[in-house]
Parts: structure tokens; sequence; C-alpha cells
């Protein structure tokens, strides 16, 4: 069984951050595995050493960015690939784009990807990727499992958690309640060095990433309004009630 998961480095959301004249600044020297990839690497390589097999990882980034991929390998995947670019502004369609390049040679049996980045929420980059690949896709997963050549997918729905048979090939999301990713002890992180990591660009697969066509543009950034304050009730409940909903009627047209 194969897997590749793909995975991103983002800002530390701990990290300090500020908005000014519409930019936002952030410490550029706190860069992280996104969290939600971490789980996708730990389910995967969970699997794998349950069931056997092989995990790769895949990062779409700058070159600074290579630690955060051995962090992967450090946690026990086999090997990695580096897709280097220095264009900071890409977005899910650019992504799933040159991701979809690269995969559309290679022999997998399933492809994971972080739900979402925490840098942008957007959440979108694993359906498109799916969608170019032609590929069966399940999102939000909090469990796997790998039953006659198929995942058992675990997946977290608005009206409570649905069990989807996933064939090979195929990819999934996962969520990051799915599990507690595994911090990489001594042996790993010394063994992540003598891991291959391949380093290829855009253009090797065809995608001049200068001309890229984005489907979203940020136009800048602002600090969130303060919230009004809130209003507090007192006296017999009955009145209350009935000042609250006259409230949401009239004032709030809510009712």
């Amino acid at each position: 069984m194969k897997f590749y998961v793909c995975i991103k480095q983002v800002p530390d959301v701990n990290a300090p951050l500020q908005i000014r004249d519409g930019e936002l600044l952030q410490d550029r020297d706190r860069m992280i595995l996104n969290a939600y990839d971490a789980s996708a690497v730990e389910e995967s390589l969970v699997l794998t050493e349950e069931h056997g097999g092989k995990v790769e990882v895949v990062m779409v980034g700058p070159d600074k960015a290579r630690e955060t991929l051995r962090k992967a390998l450090a946690m026990g995947a086999d090997n990695g690939t580096m897709i280097l670019t220095d264009r900071p502004d890409l977005d899910s369609t650019a992504y799933s784009r040159i991701l979809a390049a690269f995969f559309k040679d290679k022999d997998y049996d399933f492809i994971c990807c972080g739900k979402q980045a925490q840098d942008t929420d957007a959440g979108l980059t694993g359906s498109m990727l799916a969608e170019q690949l032609e590929l069966p896709y399940v999102s939000n997963a909090v469990g796997l499992n790998y039953e006659n050549e198929k995942l058992i997918v675990r997946r977290q729905g608005d009206a409570g958690q649905e069990i989807i048979e996933l064939p090979s090939p195929g990819l999934v999301t996962c969520s990051n309640d799915m599990n507690e990713p595994r911090i990489p002890n001594l042996k790993g992180i010394m063994q992540s060095k003598k891991k291959p990591v391949d380093s290829i660009t855009p253009e090797d697969l065809g995608i001049d990433i200068g001309s890229i066509e984005l489907s979203t543009n940020i136009l800048g950034f602002e600090e969130m309004p303060e919230r009004e304050t809130g209003k507090k009730f007192e006296g017999d409940p009955d009145e209350i009630a009935r000042e609250v909903a006259r409230l949401l009627d009239q004032e709030a047209g809510l009712v």
C-alpha cells in the first residue's frame, strides 16, 4: 500500500502578527508543518505500520521549507519531494494544478491531504486535486481503517459521523481531530537527514509558475471590528423573554 501525503509549511498561529497599512506582517522565522497535514502523515504511518507499505510526502514551496518537509520524514515518512517555487501568492487553484501535474504519472493507492491549511483555512486544495485527477474523494476524515483494499473512512458530517468506503486509488482529506501526531524522536531526526528528497520545479511539470492563473486575489487585511457591548437583562423572566423577542424582531430583524 502506497500513500502520498501533500503537506504545506505555514506560519505558527501562536506567533505574533500585525496588520499595517493593509498588509499582514508575520514572523517568517516561525514556520511549521500545517497541523491538518501532520494528522494526515500520522494516519498514513499508522496504516502502513499495521498493513505494510510506504509513505511519501510532497510539498510546494520555497527551498527554506525543506526543513518542514524533513519533519514529516522524521515522523517516519520514507521520502519526499520538494516542488520549488518562491511565489508567495499561490491559492488553492494553483496548488491543485501543480500537484495534479506531479501526480499524473505516479502510482499510488491513496493521496492524503490536510482538510485545510491553518494560514488560509480555505479547505479547497484536496477537493480540487481529486477533481483534476478524477479520483473518488472523501473529506473531513476523523478516522481511517484499511479493509479489503479499501479505506474505511469515518468522516464528520454536519449532522453526525458517516462511514464511507473509499476504493483505490482515492483521495481523502484529514481533520486534525483524528489523532495526535507523533513527536519525532532523536533516532527519527537523525534518519530523516539520510532519507532522499527530490527537488523539482513547476516548470519541470510543464507549468509556467509566473503566468499561472489564480482564482483568489487578496486585496488587503483589516483588524476585526470590536464587538458591541452586550445587553444585560434583569427582572421577571417572562418580561425579559418578551423584551428579547421584541428586540430580535424590531431591532435585529431576526424573527
